[in-house]
């Protein structure tokens, strides 16, 4: 069995596909993104064409290790990002071609289903009180919420106040023990981060994300001092190498590698397997699609440390299609009390609706994040 073709599509709201197809006629699909440089990324997958083709596509290190290190410079967003997209489209063959999941290649799984959480709120989050409710009644037993606005390094309390506000009416609405995750989005810097951390102790959140940026990683330990709440952080790193340097610090509770940043399933395995090691948890970042969250669910049913698992039904991103408008059997994400059932059907799990991709793919989206400014005119963090 060898590769034939590799194959790249854009598909709205923000995303992009890899199709890898055999000359036995087999097919695997991946998701190779990076939010609002997809012409890039697709362009670096078209790039790494000439290392594929012919190639027995079960060789899997093999072709992770000749992509990676192949080349003299490696590592970071754009090309790390290419190469989980055809990670998730090799494994998506493999489990094909021997007729059973991709969790079983990889030793099985070591649960039933997996929880899952649901996004609320949007970029400048409202409403958040009556959207946690609904997510509760709809069966969720936990939601995340970006926590503020775009802040300063130095800031006012009166934004303090407004997150602490929100969080406060969620947990009124919810109850004691629904869980609550904050995201700051990397938006908050140091000095503001570690007061609203010790203030927002009070609602016993499940954890606060990026509470500041990754770059500035030596600081987690320090914010972790101001407050009793698991730091989770990790969307921006893209190697075992980067969260090597992150879990050292020993300042973080909850490592969350993206499947389409972060080397696919190939190296987020081993990125759970030393998050083990120092006894810290895993909470795949997927604000993405179908493909991608297939690729995370084969990963938390054999890791021991995965909890939860993010997912962007309802996402305030997603505007024209969703998670289900690419896959033919939608039955696969349907969510039972907060639970998602790990697929038992070959490969990912997932039959990708081709006819949507090619459709979309005749105008390639341009999705871009906001350029968000302060109220002096300098540049905010989104």
């Amino acid at each position: 069995m060898k590769i034939a073709e590799v194959n790249v599509y854009w598909g709205r709201p923000r995303w992009g596909f890899v199709e890898i197809v055999t000359d036995d006629g087999l097919t695997g699909w991946g998701e190779a993104i990076i939010e609002g440089k997809a012409n890039t990324v697709l362009a670096c997958v078209e790039e790494m064409k000439e290392y594929l083709l012919g190639k027995d596509p079960r060789r899997i290190e093999d072709i992770w290790n000749t992509l990676y290190r192949a080349g003299f410079y490696r590592g970071g967003p754009i090309l790390m990002s290419a190469i989980s997209g055809i990670d998730q489209a090799l494994w998506d063959i493999k489990g094909k071609y021997y007729h059973t999941p991709v969790y079983e290649l990889m030793g099985g799984s070591c649960r039933d289903k997996i929880r899952v959480y649901s996004w609320i709120g949007g970029d400048r989050p409202s409403d958040v009180a009556r959207d946690a409710l609904e997510k509760k009644k709809a069966g969720f037993t936990a939601i995340k919420m970006n926590a503020t606005e775009e802040m300063q390094i130095i800031d006012s309390y009166e934004k303090i106040d407004r997150v602490l506000e929100r969080v406060a009416s969620i947990r009124e609405a919810v109850g004691k023990y629904f869980g609550i995750a904050i995201d700051f989005h990397g938006r908050v810097h140091k000095p503001m981060a570690k007061i609203l951390a010790k203030k927002l102790e009070e609602f016993q959140p499940m954890f606060i994300e990026e509470p500041v940026l990754c770059e500035h990683m030596e600081e987690f330990i320090e914010i972790r001092r101001a407050c009793d709440i698991p730091i989770a952080t990790g969307e921006r790193l893209f190697s075992k190498y980067d969260f090597k340097r992150l879990l050292q610090t020993g300042g973080v509770d909850i490592i969350q590698p993206d499947l389409s940043h972060a080397g696919g399933i190939t190296e987020v395995k081993k990125i759970a397997a030393m998050a083990e090691a120092y006894d810290v948890a895993l909470a795949p970042h997927c604000p993405l699609g179908p493909v991608a969250l297939a690729a995370c669910i084969q990963v938390d049913a054999t890791c021991y440390n995965a909890f939860i698992q993010e997912q962007s039904m309802g996402i305030h991103y997603n505007e024209h299609h969703g998670v289900l408008d690419y896959i033919k059997n939608k039955e696969v994400y349907t969510f039972t009390d907060g639970f998602a059932s790990l697929p038992e059907k070959d490969g990912l799990g997932i039959e990708v609706n081709r006819e949507l991709v090619l459709e979309e793919n005749r105008m390639p989206h341009r999705w871009k994040n906001p350029v968000w400014r302060h109220e002096d005119g300098s540049i905010a963090e989104w």
